[in-house]
């Protein structure tokens, strides 16, 4: 029953984030998720605040983001129709040359700013610049998963500095985004977004109009026989076994696995799952937008828990180490924003680069939700692109496998040979996107139809 009243009180806090996110001028300028703003108001009522929310609760919370970020990752691919490679490259080719470069920049400039600060002036452990990645481009569920391998790793803060990452880059990217969108607009960089067009005042509110309501899923078994969401939580679920499945083969093979997360793991069973559906041609009782609102619900839930049980102690402890490696990623993140992404797309490159800047910094709701707000139709074809551009990404970076062994990466490795490996894979990355023919160095940055 703890538990029951637990969740509840997270389920409470959701609504009140969400009447504050309704009414309040500043949240809806600066288009704060519900979850966010419920996060710290449960933080500021929290053991580290006004002290109103009792122990017991917040023990029921901190387990909830570790749990559901394998809800999350097992149904990225779930309701996706995959095709081939080829189509995959010549759609989203670009997106993803961009992205890793996006990706591992933010490993080369988090492990430069360690060797050459950090660790020499503060005495941090190395492993703190791997935080950057996890928090940013992974996100609270990505740095919740990550917990076990910081402690495993002689670096048990890490997990809670990753937490605190996610939360300042997901600020970022609600905050930053809606500042460069509305210089954009004013600069006649978007295709299909004027000044005078402006943002829905529905979209800063939050709540939908009649008019522009929309049916959130489709039905495809009868409920007389099983519920639907149930039919497809039970895929989900599967698709969690099978992750599960792999993560303990990979742990009888070596104890060096004992602490990788189960989240990537649980992205590949439910690809595998989506295959086995498409090869035995059930997949059409899959509705995309039925898992998407199971993805939503965790993620809800993911980021308050997470935000609300961030261990503050912690963070001001590593303050100045912490501040540097977010200013760095910040840095970083614009820098791709403004000036590399109309140098990598020859077309529509605001629309993709606020995606990317969005989903790098924040998840990728977040890079959609931007991109909905520049490209509301979906006229461009940057959702595309960039859901192409996932199918090979997701895999590795942003909580995939190069995000879960990289802390190993750094320690078996050194801080300088991996400064040089991200660096290298940059290079490489950058240099493919100019083979094909996509990078531009005189960019004319007005928008194009």
């Amino acid at each position: 029953m703890e538990f029951l009243y637990s969740f509840c009180v997270l389920g409470i806090f959701l609504l009140v984030g969400k009447i504050l996110r309704a009414n309040i001028r500043l949240f809806q300028v600066l288009f704060l998720p519900s979850a966010i703003i419920a996060g710290f108001l449960a933080l500021g009522l929290g053991p580290y605040g006004a002290k109103l929310i009792p122990q017991w609760v917040i023990a029921d919370w901190s387990p909830l983001p570790g749990v559901l970020i394998n809800i999350v990752f097992a149904t990225l691919f779930l309701g996706v129709a995959i095709p081939a490679v080829k189509k995959i490259w010549s759609a989203g080719g670009s997106q993803l040359c961009f992205g890793v470069v996006l990706g591992m920049g933010q490993y080369f400039f988090a492990l430069l700013a360690a060797a050459l600060i950090i660790v020499p002036v503060f005495k941090s452990n190395p492993l703190i610049a791997c935080i950057l990645e996890i928090g940013f481009s992974g996100g609270h569920g990505t740095a919740a998963g990550m917990k076990h391998m910081f402690a495993d790793l002689g670096f048990p803060e890490g997990g809670d500095l990753a937490l605190m990452s996610a939360t300042v880059g997901i600020i970022t990217a609600v905050v930053a985004g809606m500042v460069l969108i509305n210089i954009a607009i004013r600069r006649d960089y978007c295709t299909y977004l004027s000044e005078k067009r402006g943002i829905p005042v529905y979209k800063k509110k939050g709540l939908i109009p009649e008019p522009q309501r929309f049916s959130i899923a489709t039905a495809t078994v009868a409920s007389e026989a099983i519920e639907p969401l149930t039919f497809h939580f039970a895929i989900i679920a599967l698709a969690v076994v099978v992750g599960w499945g792999f993560l303990s083969g990979l742990q009888t093979l070596s104890p060096a696995f004992n602490s990788f997360p189960l989240f990537p793991l649980a992205m590949i069973g439910g690809l595998i799952v989506q295959r086995f559906s498409m090869a035995f041609k059930v997949d059409h009782y899959f509705d995309k937008s039925t898992f998407d609102r199971i993805l939503g619900f965790a993620l809800d839930i993911l980021v308050i828990s997470a935000i609300a049980t961030i261990k503050l102690d912690v963070f001001l402890a590593n303050f100045w180490p912490f501040a540097i490696i977010m200013a760095v990623g910040i840095v970083w993140m614009v820098f791709c924003a403004v000036f590399l992404a109309p140098r990598m797309f020859r077309r529509y490159w605001f629309e993709r680069g606020i995606t990317e800047f969005g989903m790098q910094t924040g998840v990728t709701a977040i890079g959609l939700m931007l991109l909905r707000v520049v490209d509301p139709l979906y006229k461009t074809d940057t959702a595309k692109a960039f859901g192409f551009k996932q199918m090979i990404y997701e895999p590795f970076l942003g909580g995939g496998f190069i995000t879960a062994f990289a802390p190993m990466l750094v320690v078996s490795l050194g801080i300088w040979l991996s400064i040089g490996v991200s660096l290298a894979v940059m290079a490489a990355f950058f240099l493919l996107s100019f083979f094909s023919g996509w990078v531009n160095f005189r960019p004319d940055k007005r928008a194009r139809e």
